[in-house]
């Protein structure tokens, strides 16, 4: 995700140094009778075309605005400030006439405001003010007025940009911590549906058969527990690649690519009908239930969760029935058991002690499709769990997911 506050500022300030210009030469174009050496005005504004044009590039962004060119940027503006009393009468002076870089000079200022805060801009906005006073000789209203006017602009705009780059930081890092929460989640899930289950096997097969396979149950229980403990605490570091200042902040999430994934929609009835066998039972609609394949293949391996815990907690015998709704809005996925159900307090507590079978395996996974799981276990009349995947959602996610 690419943010940058900056750059619309710098846009429009290349902009107002071009309209400015012009602004300054039509002045000078529309007095040029009254003018007492008007060979220097014209001097003048060649050399204010020409960098104004010139250094247009360098206005764009913040990298092209190096401290040397917003020195030099100042210079050209209160050098011009300076010849007027060369150039034009004292009369049109003391009446307040412009100076010859007129309303130009506020574009240098700003330019320091952008780049470096209200502090750099209160630096800029003195020296204007300092050099108008020497050109006028003396403080007239309409000079303490347009000094004042610029000095208190030129900080406020900068004291904005300071406050935009903060927020800017503040939501990158955001960005940053929820994207790396859920890879955490993923990986999580992943390590649940795999390396815990056969850590959990392997204890329970131990401690059935003891001897030397009891001490290698017991060694992997531990491991169970230390694995499930990094899994609800730890976060996973996020791969990303922060720009430069002035491209604005960046968060880039790295997520492996599956080069074997189809392209298009697939059927999830294609990836249910594995779970299917003999205590399983599979109801499905005539017609193909099309999913993106990045969210098929998370809603197939949700169900895969919910049926391994009826494995595990009712038995390896247990009855079990998936069924698939097809509906105009969502997908419907429930499946249902005839154990003895869960009790009470019982998922709150064994997400508790990290086991995160329901929370992060199908809960998770459906809620980053957009949907929900909804668990209803009634004692003594099994368990269903009812999952719901919006398919607007789904689309977006699949398109997220294909331009990663």
């Amino acid at each position: 995700m690419r943010m940058s506050v900056e750059l619309p500022l710098w846009r429009a300030l290349a902009g107002y140094r071009v309209l400015t210009m012009l602004y300054a030469i039509g002045l000078c174009a529309t007095a040029y009778d009254h003018f007492v050496r008007p060979w220097v005005a014209v001097g003048y504004y060649a050399v204010l075309a020409v960098w104004t044009l010139a250094t247009l590039p360098k206005v764009t962004s913040a990298a092209g605005c190096t401290r040397r060119f917003l020195a030099a940027d100042l210079t050209v503006a209160l050098v011009g400030i300076l010849l007027t009393p060369v150039a034009d009468s004292h009369e049109r002076i003391a009446g307040g006439g412009p100076t010859l870089p007129s309303i130009w000079t506020a574009g240098a200022v700003l330019a320091f405001a952008i780049k470096g805060g209200w502090r750099w801009a209160a630096v800029a906005s003195t020296a204007v003010a300092a050099v108008n006073l020497v050109e006028r000789g003396h403080p007239a209203r309409d000079t303490v007025h347009n000094v004042i006017l610029v000095w208190v602009a030129s900080i406020a705009i900068g004291y904005v940009v300071e406050v935009a780059r903060a927020s800017e930081r503040t939501l990158a890092r955001a960005l940053e911590i929820e994207a790396a929460t859920r890879e955490r989640e993923r990986l999580a899930r992943d390590i649940h549906d795999g390396v815990l289950q056969v850590l959990a096997m392997v204890k329970r097969r131990g401690a059935a058969l003891g001897g030397e396979a009891a001490e290698l149950g017991r060694l992997a229980g531990e491991q169970e527990v230390a694995l499930r403990t990094l899994v609800s605490g730890g976060l996973v570091p996020v791969s990303r690649a922060p720009q430069g200042p002035s491209a604005g902040a960046v968060v880039r999430a790295a997520e492996e690519p599956d080069e074997d994934a189809p392209a298009g929609p697939v059927d999830l009835r294609s990836l249910l009908a594995g779970y299917a066998r003999a205590h399983v039972s599979l109801a499905e609609p005539g017609a193909p239930v099309l999913l993106p394949p990045a969210a098929a293949r998370e809603v197939a391996a949700a169900v895969g969760a919910a049926l391994d815990n009826v494995r595990r907690h009712v038995g390896e015998d247990a009855r079990a029935w998936i069924l698939v709704e097809d509906e105009p809005d969502e997908i419907v996925v429930t499946v249902r058991d005839d154990g003895p159900g869960i009790p009470e307090g019982r998922l709150a507590q064994a997400e508790g002690e990290g086991r995160l079978g329901v929370a992060l395996s199908i809960r998770g996974r459906l809620r980053d499709l957009g949907g929900s799981a909804e668990i209803v276990s009634v004692p003594g009349q099994g368990t269903e769990v009812e999952l719901k995947v919006p398919k607007g959602a789904a689309r977006a996610r699949g398109k997220k997911a294909e331009q990663r």
